[in-house]
């Protein structure tokens, strides 16, 4: 209990923290929320001769697209799993800046946590994949949202935003978030 009290002044301090690019307001942390229940997990087979059990594909991952390097992306593949979506644009000194913390959480939770890169509100895919070298995001699959089908979907109007997807599919955050914040809430949908 002492840990929780005083976390509530820090919270309340991330709270006032400026946004980036695009205004939005200061970071939401992942609330102590009960776990995951059973059901919000996907089925796995107690045997390895029975076939695992698909999991069902919530709204949150029906869309599909094109990635930086012209491969199809479905992102239904990541149904039963946690997902963080950051939707950055190549000029964006912010995004630039947050592209470290991107690349290195994809490397610690790689296959416990999905990291997609969406690009956006830029016409150049040389840019993009200029942007993707730059900031050594290169083990983090990126899509070319040129048309911003995924950007509307989610309802993104700026960059650097980024959509915290829960197991079970859910929209748990969607909003501009710091390096610490950031690391916070991909360590919450590991543990969920």
């Amino acid at each position: 209990m002492r840990v929780r009290r005083m976390m509530v002044p820090f919270l309340a301090l991330l709270a006032l923290l400026p946004a980036g690019c695009g205004g939005v307001a200061g970071p939401a942390v992942p609330a102590a929320a009960a776990p995951a229940t059973a059901s919000a997990l996907p089925a796995v087979s107690a045997s390895r001769t029975q076939p695992v059990v698909p999991a069902v594909v919530p709204d949150s991952l029906k869309f599909t697209g094109t990635t930086l390097d012209g491969k199809a992306f479905d992102a239904a593949k990541f149904a039963g799993g946690p997902v963080v979506l950051w939707f950055w644009a190549p000029w964006c000194a912010v995004c630039l800046g947050q592209a470290s913390t991107v690349g290195d959480l994809a490397k610690q939770y790689d296959g416990k946590v999905a990291m997609i890169g969406v690009a956006g509100l830029d016409q150049s895919t040389n840019a993009m994949n200029e942007f993707v070298a730059q900031g050594e995001v290169g083990n983090v699959t990126h899509l070319n949202d040129q048309a911003g089908v995924v950007w509307r979907k989610f309802g993104i109007k700026e960059q650097s935003v980024f959509v915290m997807i829960d197991r079970s599919g859910k929209v748990m955050q969607n909003g501009y978030q710091d390096t610490v914040t950031l690391g916070k809430w991909v360590a919450y949908l590991d543990e969920h």
